[in-house]
């Protein structure tokens, strides 16, 4: 099942894309969940990060097209965003937000059926990458596993530490650590736990990461810590 939501201000338009994405659907044995918005400032009142593939209009009433993408991507760096326009200078600024390109109105199936080709692929290799969807001030967040360096514990708070930045939100250590588990996420101190694939080293009483960190190693968690590392360790080729 793709998720796939529709932005578009023009009923009969939207119309034409659910009848394309019914076609496409039938002629290639694929299934949608398919979500229609009127305006950009529906869909971004409250993403939640659980769109596959975005079509989004590039002119509509109240947020546009392409100031409601920034502000999804902001959110889900993953997502396909497709723009509908009619004048195509709007859509050369795509690039800006990483769309996946655009179709000019009036919509043909055919230039619809390609592009959409395309996003599904997208989709699947996405949905081959395991993802952590985080609360974060202002709305959700998701993740790229493998981008995160460690989550630290403080207090009532968790810190994700990762290639995008770092990222504050609600919840206890014990409830990250049991959702990771299957991703090579191990503790190695009550408030760090490290993603084995991002440790370069380990020192006597401490471990080296990728983005040149140094965390302790608490006597408690070593022994485990070092049996996970090196299951980790025999099981990737590196």
């Amino acid at each position: 099942m793709i998720r796939i939501a529709i932005v578009e201000d023009e009923k009969a338009y939207t119309h034409t894309l659910e009848e394309y994405l019914r076609r496409y659907g039938q002629e290639n044995g694929v299934s949608f969940q398919i979500s229609t918005f009127c305006d950009g400032l529906d869909i971004v009142s409250d993403y939640r990060s659980d769109q596959d593939i975005i079509l989004l209009d590039i002119q509509m009433k109240h947020l546009d097209g392409m100031s409601a993408a920034e502000q999804i991507r902001a959110l889900d760096e993953d997502v396909a965003l497709i723009f509908i326009t009619s004048t195509v200078q709007f859509a050369v600024q795509g690039y800006q937000v990483d769309a996946l390109g655009y179709v000019v109105k009036p919509v043909s199936y055919l230039a619809f059926s390609q592009i959409l080709k395309k996003a599904i692929r997208q989709v699947a290799q996405r949905q081959s990458r395991a993802y952590l969807n985080i609360d974060v001030e202002g709305g959700y967040l998701r993740l790229d596993c493998d981008q995160i360096y460690y989550i630290e514990s403080q207090r009532h708070n968790l810190i994700v530490h990762s290639e995008k930045g770092e990222f504050r939100t609600p919840g206890p250590m014990k409830r990250m650590e049991s959702q990771l588990a299957e991703n090579g996420f191990v503790k190695c101190h009550n408030a760090y736990l490290l993603n084995l694939q991002h440790v370069t080293g380990v020192l006597q009483s401490s471990v080296l990461l990728s983005d040149g960190l140094e965390l302790p190693v608490s006597r408690t968690h070593k022994k485990g810590f070092m049996e996970s590392l090196t299951d980790y360790m025999g099981g990737v080729n590196r």
